[in-house]
């Protein structure tokens, strides 16, 4: 294995180096992608109950207690809470855009990899046909055992190249389809966050305004 792989010249090395990171950033993001997601389905769940009850202090620790994405975005809007409906979907907003690049990072690395891998090949091939037709241009055709080592080199590293990136598009894309799933499934609990806060400002400031007939006497707050 190890002749064939010195066959293919000095490029197979960084065509090497690039399949063995590809593999590093597949299995750490797919650990951290699914422990993110595993806490995240527990931790939003408890979240919303206590904003429910209306322990908003105990949702905020919650959130200050738990080291993921959706916790990051949950407390910047618990920090608002009593705010306008659009304060607290701008705080949001601006930690969603903070937060999402964590579940994002390193797969710029993996589209990268798939890149440039068949080009570091493509790159092997014509330094193999470059040496192939310098030794027919110094011992002509009439050695064929000479022109197979720059054949060789030539569909060695093509073929190595293809191999490492044909399966990082693969999980690259497989990686990225997560990740959006992951982040529609956190704009959907902080649209649930931002419903619960407002609506339940709204039943506290009201529950406070009904005259003794039950009738309710609508104010207008100053924040209006």
């Amino acid at each position: 294995m190890f002749e064939v792989f010195e066959k293919g010249g000095f490029l197979m090395y960084p065509i090497f180096i690039c399949s063995l990171l590809a593999v590093t950033i597949f299995f750490e993001r797919m650990f951290y992608l699914k422990s993110v997601k595993s806490r995240s389905k527990r931790f939003v769940g408890r979240v919303k109950n206590l904003v429910k009850k209306g322990s908003i202090e105990l949702a905020i620790s919650a959130c200050r207690k738990s080291p993921t994405p959706i916790s990051q975005i949950m407390l910047d809007g618990l920090m608002k809470y009593g705010r306008s409906r659009e304060e607290i979907k701008e705080a949001i907003e601006d930690s969603a855009n903070q937060e999402i690049p964590l579940l994002e990072r390193n797969l710029s690395i993996l589209s990268t990899i798939g890149n440039v891998t068949p080009l570091l090949g493509l790159l092997g091939t014509v330094f193999g046909m470059i040496k192939a037709f310098n030794v027919i241009a110094v011992m002509g055709v009439g050695k064929p055992e000479a022109l197979a080592e720059g054949i060789s080199m030539a569909l060695l590293t093509t073929a190595f190249g293809l191999s490492v990136a044909i399966p990082t598009i693969v999980i690259y894309n497989y990686l990225a389809h997560r990740v959006d799933k992951l982040i529609k499934e956190m704009e959907i609990s902080c649209v649930d966050l931002l419903e619960l806060l407002t609506n339940h400002d709204m039943r506290q400031e009201t529950s406070q305004n009904f005259d003794r007939e039950g009738e309710v006497a609508y104010e207008v707050s100053s924040s209006e």
